[in-house]
């Protein structure tokens, strides 16, 4: 058997009602829930179950929500004996896997995305950044694209490169949109306007950033117990010293999930178990190589199928 990497989505999976399974039937994970809802000081736990979906997006309750409901899981299915070669996670979720890797406490991490959120939500006023989906363009084209707008005053960036033929811009709302008009003269397909609050993983989250740099200067940052590859170098970290820059980088810098993902895979990676609601990061993988196996741990059924599943090919 190949090496195993551990993966932890980013916002856009969560889902009114995740989670709540594990909160039901399983109290070493309905602990996590507990903790989060006292380190916040409201019920965050109520918002995930309960809703209102709109409330849930919202930047700054979607991360510590994604980051409790995915933590939870991991733990569940940790406790069947498996341990990974590596980790990583798309944009929040590196600090799920962080925190998955012992290198941030569950409650500092908890409340660092709380924050994140808020400075993220804050660093733009509302209407003026966006981010669109661009399909079937090629990324040298598209980064051209973008700076050519950018030279005319209309900030615009790569900020996910997330698999072949799918790549997020990010920026002013003028910048994106003149991507989506123009996308077809780099031989991309289309790009879809994007649901988000600000424009994030662009030049124009550097406050962000600033206020991010501040908030993780009270946080303890331990060595990872296994390699966590960054999405702002595509390459594993794993001492203190280096992660908390790593993620003060990231808010403003593109995630390279494709590069990050064909790393693990020239590392001898066969294997990714994508810990959190939905399958988006399972998808994307399966794009950039279809001879890996992934599977999805999004509940307490499917702690127990994945690990049956990994049993079965030891």
């Amino acid at each position: 058997m190949g090496k195993i990497a551990y993966v932890f989505p980013g916002q856009g999976s969560q889902s009114v009602g995740m989670g709540k399974d594990m909160y039901d039937s399983a109290p070493e994970t309905r602990r996590m829930f507990d903790q989060a809802d006292s380190v916040l000081g409201f019920p965050l736990t109520r918002l995930i179950f309960e809703g209102p979906e709109g409330d849930l997006k919202q930047t700054a309750n979607t991360q510590p929500a994604l980051l409790t409901t995915s933590v939870a899981l991991y733990e569940a299915f940790a406790s069947k004996g498996f341990k990974p070669d590596y980790m990583a996670g798309h944009s929040l979720g590196e600090y799920s896997a962080l925190t998955a890797a012992g290198a941030i406490s569950f409650e500092d991490a908890v409340a660092t995305v709380r924050a994140r959120g808020e400075f993220m939500e804050q660093a733009v006023p509302g209407g003026q950044g966006a981010m669109a989906a661009v399909l079937g363009g090629e990324r040298e084209a598209l980064a051209g694209l973008c700076a050519d707008i950018t030279s005319g005053g209309n900030v615009v960036e790569l900020a996910n490169i997330n698999c072949p033929g799918q790549i997020v811009v990010s920026g002013s709302k003028e910048g994106v949109s003149q991507v989506v008009e123009r996308v077809k003269e780099i031989g991309a397909k289309r790009a879809i306007p994007l649901e988000v609050s600000g424009p994030f993983h662009s030049s124009l989250m550097t406050s962000a950033a600033e206020r991010l740099s501040e908030k993780l200067a009270d946080v303890t940052i331990r060595d990872a117990s296994v390699p966590v590859v960054a999405n702002v170098t595509a390459r594993p970290a794993q001492s203190a010293g280096e992660i908390p820059e790593l993620l003060i980088r990231q808010v403003y810098s593109p995630v390279l999930w494709e590069d990050s993902v064909s790393w693990l895979i020239a590392q001898g990676v066969d294997t990714f178990i994508e810990f959190g609601p939905g399958s988006v990061l399972t998808g994307l993988i399966r794009k950039i190589d279809k001879s890996v196996r992934t599977f999805n741990v999004s509940s307490l059924e499917s702690v127990e199928q994945t690990a049956e599943a990994l049993r079965d090919t030891v």
